[in-house]
């Protein structure tokens, strides 16, 4: 019995080719890949404005999440398909040399160590000759402690457990910096104050700015309203919840 192969040659076709053998094999299927990106706070805005309208994904399946503490926007996309499900994660990210400096941290700092770090940086000092005065004072620190205790017991059993300690030094209370305290964000010029803290003869410095964190937090808050706000212009049909 003869097989027939019926074959249509496309117009302007004078020949066919015939091989013979196992064809090669295809390829698997495999899932897509998921779009998984981790940028600035912008990050999110940014994809969601070049992809809106396309097939790729439905503002109705997506949502954001909003983590203030973290300074982070997180876009999360086809939600419900776990094989397209996707993210797009935006932060705002401490600068550098705000990090280093190590203010409102629990870093500590010896006096010598202090003025040498001061003396290369410098740049951050709006005022070079008051600089230049911390750095002499630190480099050659001098304090006075004074320290009283008051124990006593009294027949009745009633104790006097008492310890103050008073650090008399040639430092002045506070001093002025003037950084960025995030990535791509202009300086700021913040008040610093030096805090003591004595373990017997050693003595240790810590870096605390009240007014440092308070313009953190604010700065944070604009950065993330803003955000949000041209999030909900471009695609009001996204869910944003705060976590």
């Amino acid at each position: 019995m003869e097989n027939k192969i019926n074959i249509q040659m496309a117009e302007g076709q004078s020949e066919i080719t015939i091989r013979e053998g196992e064809a090669a094999p295809q390829l698997a299927p495999k899932a897509p890949i998921r779009t998984e990106i981790s940028g600035t706070i912008g990050a999110p805005l940014e994809w969601i404005t070049k992809r809106i309208g396309t097939e790729q994904w439905q503002q109705k399946d997506c949502h954001i999440l909003v983590n203030r503490e973290a300074i982070g926007l997180t876009l999360v996309m086809n939600e419900s398909d776990p094989y397209r499900r996707g993210t797009v994660a935006g932060e705002l990210e401490y600068h550098p040399k705000f990090v280093e400096f190590g203010i409102n941290q629990p870093k500590q700092w010896a006096p010598a160590d202090l003025g040498l770090f001061f003396k290369m940086n410098r740049a951050h000092f709006p005022d070079k000759q008051a600089n230049m005065a911390l750095v002499s004072q630190l480099l050659n620190f001098k304090a006075r402690v004074n320290q009283q205790i008051e124990r006593g017991v009294s027949e009745n059993g009633s104790r006097t457990d008492n310890f103050s300690q008073v650090v008399d030094s040639n430092l002045p209370k506070a001093f002025t910096l003037e950084m960025p305290l995030f990535k791509g964000m202009a300086p700021e010029r913040i008040e610093v104050e030096t805090f003591a803290q004595i373990d017997g003869r050693e003595v240790r410095f810590v870096l605390l700015s009240p007014g440092a964190q308070a313009a953190l937090e604010e700065i944070r808050d604009r950065v993330i309203d803003e955000q949000l706000e041209q999030i909900r212009e471009t695609a009001p049909a996204i869910a944003i919840i705060e976590v």
